[in-house]
């Protein structure tokens, strides 16, 4: 991914000597393992952490790559020349590339899921402060983008918070999922290499052995992984596209904070655009790209072939560094954002009372009125108010129809805002406990 949507510690997870420390450690275990075994000289198993302290050259290991046209074997080659041939030479004893490539994606997964899901707890925190401190800030809730009846800000964000709580718990489990090892040599038999060098590798990679893998780890569980990431991609649009109709200059119910010194146009001096939720827009479809080709990945040729390689070298680094600026960018997002009450507060009355509909609609019907005469009643009203900006409590008072059922008491009472938030309380002991 492009420096511009990276972060440091995550692209770290991507970088060549990265892999290559991988690469080393598993070769280095599986050692260990089969020495433990009597499979290899223990000083031979030894030699190679000689090499513990070593900075493997890339270039020097790409150069003997474009000779050998196989990353694996110029790794090893590399790693020859720090330890001595000879006591190289059972290194990789028994394995195969797709034990050392395979073992080293989920390691760095695995890792990359570990920053996601601190990530995603910074954005749940902040969802959960932003919602207690606008608990009771009434809006009006919107349907089809049009005025339906009032809700909070608080509850506004109390979904997103629950919506990214299962989010988090996705990604908990997606990486649960990925964090496995296969040390099971050529087609997965474990005819060259003791199933116990799998079991000691995992255990020091922080892997679980994968239960049965042919050459390569199962693709489905890449999948899921990818899969969930997109899930959380779409989460967080979902948030950012709220926030980007709240900037509307017609809506203005809150904004993203704008800067000292902060330019909104190169044309137009006034603007003051949502220039951050937009881009999280984009990366979020960055983020799905990678669904549907971690999907196709799950079909291999028999025991193997190589038509996932190129696709998740570009996916694992580009989704996860992409997904993990993100997040990052929608936590400061919320925690920065600029919230209007009154602003909210007048949208809500723009219509003079017509959020309130449903309630007179209801107190007919109980006062006696049949639904389909009730609904008449009180649309007749309502089309006054979108049609020629009546106040919709004036109207009903004066609809004789309408007063032959309920007093002037009873349909003033249905103005009360207080009915629309009485179990706001109920709602956030039910999100956050």
């Amino acid at each position: 991914m492009i420096p511009r949507y990276s972060r440091p510690e995550m692209t770290a997870i991507w970088e060549p000597a990265t892999k290559f420390r991988i690469w080393y450690e598993i070769e280095a275990h599986a050692g260990d393992a089969m020495a433990d075994l009597g499979v290899i000289p223990r000083e031979n198993a030894d030699a190679v952490w000689k090499a513990k302290d070593v900075e493997f050259d890339v270039a020097r290991i790409d150069e003997i790559e474009a000779v050998t046209k196989h990353d694996v074997i110029a790794f090893l080659t590399h790693l020859a020349e720090h330890v001595g041939s000879d006591q190289a030479r059972f290194v990789h004893q028994g394995m195969t590339s797709s034990d050392v490539l395979d073992t080293t994606f989920n390691v760095q997964l695995t890792r990359a899921a570990d920053l996601l899901i601190a990530d995603m707890e910074r954005v749940l925190t902040a969802l959960k402060a932003r919602a207690i401190e606008h608990k009771d800030t009434v809006r009006i809730g919107r349907s089809h983008g049009i005025h339906a009846e009032p809700t909070t800000m608080g509850l506004t964000f109390a979904r997103f918070y629950a919506e990214m709580d299962r989010g988090l718990e996705r990604l908990r489990n997606a990486r649960d999922e990925i964090a496995t090892g296969a040390i099971s040599g050529a087609v997965g038999t474990f005819a060259n290499v003791d199933p116990r060098v799998e079991e000691h590798v995992c255990a020091k990679m922080g892997l679980k052995p994968e239960p049965i893998s042919t050459q390569v780890i199962p693709r489905d569980r890449h999948a899921m992984f990818f899969a969930t990431l997109g899930v959380i991609a779409s989460s967080m649009e979902n948030i950012a596209t709220e926030i980007r109709h709240m900037q509307r200059t017609e809506v203005l119910e809150a904004e993203e904070f704008f800067s000292k010194g902060q330019k909104g146009s190169s044309a137009m001096p006034h603007k003051r655009n949502p220039v951050l939720t937009e881009n999280l827009t984009g990366l979020a479809r960055l983020v799905r790209m990678s669904v549907v080709p971690a999907m196709e990945n799950v079909t291999l040729w028999h025991e193997r072939d190589i038509s996932h390689s190129s696709v998740e070298r570009a996916i694992g680094p580009d989704t996860t560094v992409t997904l993990d600026f993100a997040l990052n960018r929608l936590a400061g997002v919320i925690e920065k954002l600029v919230i209007y009450p009154e602003t909210m507060l007048n949208n809500m009355n723009k219509f003079r009372g017509l959020v309130m509909s449903q309630r007179v609609l209801l107190a007919l019907t109980q006062a006696g009125v049949s639904r389909e005469d009730a609904y008449r009643l009180v649309q007749r009203n309502a089309m006054r108010v979108w049609e020629q900006g009546a106040d919709f409590k004036t109207e009903l008072l004066a609809d004789t129809d309408v007063t032959a059922a309920l007093t002037p008491e009873q349909i003033e009472e249905k103005f009360d805002l207080g009915y629309h938030t009485k179990h706001v309380d109920t709602i956030f002991a039910r999100v956050f406990g």
